[in-house]
């Protein structure tokens, strides 16, 4: 027991199994004690029975307790198109179905109403936090906060206008007037996000790397997604993506890169050397027929790797339980070595490899004294579970999302026996229902294209 620890806690959970991600360790018939958003104990339940008072007990007798999961790359907004424009290629997909319709749909409400829609999808998946990069993000923060879940809100930065902003100096002026709307919110955090290479200027990349550095935040970006993206780089700018970002002075500790489908050998020692992280999504790399990334070879020479569902647009779930199983079968397959991404790694990349990235690792990511009790249980003893003998095998490659039992963020419940709580499930499928007719409404008279 830490010397601080209040015998009258707000809450112990006592798990069947607990996993300890730092160290890959499963931990049997232990308790989480916490008070307020900290965890303060970690101890056998036996002893925690003996020692503790709590106000709240939960007994998850048949569960494995492990850190809530982190959605290291979404778009969250774009639920509301989930299915749009399904089984085409990235630049057809974006420049003749999804660009279109969000210049004709986009806005504050648009935002809000769909980060709440995935925000809910997620929570009842086990993810507690979420990287965002999307247009009006005090929507999007303040969705989040009402879904009570963490959130790494981006300021997107591109050249051209939408209905969110104007050209780059827009998005970077109005992106800063949220971050310090929200300063110091317990649940909400930030990036600079520039989309892409392709639709960033050198200037605005020297803008943002200088504020980077300056507020300490992480650069949230997509890169070498497809082979025609780094066909066309190299005929504008003369190079291929990471290494102009290198020029730029943007490759380094702060990068979180999405995608990165297509890196050589000495693009991968780039990434290793500056410490960069990669936000690996390989549903929507499969999709959008984009490729598999080179995720053995990253973790092979120490980069730290996150998972991302991207939106559910291109996915179509933001479902990171299915990322963690495909991004083990992918790397088995590929390399043909039965033994890449182990179940533990698999939930390392989900948990403390996107804390990493995010630069919040000593606060989430793991179950840890002293960190927030970001928590998910996942019951273990349904018949398509049975029998169990190794549960983090079991949690990567047997359980999905719907054996989600409870989560906690912040240390409050926010699904308790696969219920959302604090929610109006009716009022939000009231709201998608008017987004999806107008939607469709607009697509019937072309509006969106």
């Amino acid at each position: 027991m830490t010397p601080t620890a209040d015998r009258q806690p707000d809450l112990v959970i006592h798990a069947r199994y607990l996993a300890q991600v730092e160290n890959a360790h499963l931990l049997e018939h232990h308790s989480v004690v916490i008070s307020g958003q900290k965890i303060i104990d970690i101890l056998p339940s036996t002893l925690a029975r003996e020692r503790y008072s709590p106000h709240e007990s939960v007994e998850l007798g048949n569960h494995l307790l492990i850190p809530g999961m982190i959605n290291l790359h979404t778009h969250a907004a774009m639920s509301l198109m989930r299915g749009l424009a399904d089984d085409l290629p990235l630049m057809v997909w974006l420049k003749e179905n999804i660009w279109p319709t969000e210049a004709a749909m986009a806005s504050r409400s648009f935002v809000h109403d769909g980060t709440l829609l995935a925000c809910a999808e997620m929570l009842r998946g086990g993810v507690t936090t979420f990287n965002d990069m999307y247009f009006f993000p005090d929507a999007a923060a303040e969705a989040a906060v009402k879904a009570g879940m963490r959130a790494a809100v981006g300021i997107t930065v591109m050249e051209f206008p939408n209905n969110y902003a104007s050209d780059a100096s827009d998005y970077l002026h109005k992106g800063l007037a949220t971050l310090d709307q929200w300063r110091g919110h317990p649940l909400i955090g930030f990036c600079l996000a520039p989309h892409a290479p392709y639709t960033v200027s050198n200037a605005s990349f020297e803008r943002i790397q200088t504020l980077a550095a300056q507020l300490e935040l992480p650069i949230h970006i997509h890169i070498h997604e497809t082979g025609d993206e780094i066909r066309q780089h190299l005929e504008e700018f003369g190079c291929r993506p990471i290494h102009r970002l290198l020029q730029l002075g943007v490759l380094g500790g702060q990068l979180i890169g999405v995608h990165a489908v297509y890196l050589l050998e000495d693009e991968l020692e780039l990434l290793a050397r500056h410490n960069g992280s990669i936000a690996h999504c390989p549903t929507s790399n499969l999709k959008l027929g984009s490729g598999v990334a080179p995720v053995s070879a990253m973790l092979a020479r120490g980069i730290n790797v996150g998972l991302g569902t991207d939106g559910a647009a291109s996915n179509n779930r933001l479902d990171v339980l299915a990322e963690m199983r495909l991004a083990s079968l992918l790397a088995k397959g590929v390399t043909g070595n039965a033994a890449e991404i182990s179940a533990w790694q698999a939930l390392y990349m989900a948990t403390l490899g996107g804390a990493i990235a995010l630069g919040k690792e000593q606060d989430i990511g793991s179950i840890t004294v002293g960190k927030a009790a970001d928590l998910a249980a996942i019951r273990l003893d349904d018949l398509n579970l049975s029998p169990c003998y190794h549960p983090v095998s079991h949690l990567v490659h047997c359980a999905g999302r719907e054996d989600v039992s409870h989560v906690w963020v912040d240390g409050k419940c926010r699904v308790a026996e696969k219920k959302l709580l604090e929610f109006d499930i009716m009022e939000l499928k009231n709201t998608i229902k008017l987004w999806h007719n107008r939607i469709v409404s607009c697509l019937k008279s072309g509006a969106a294209v």
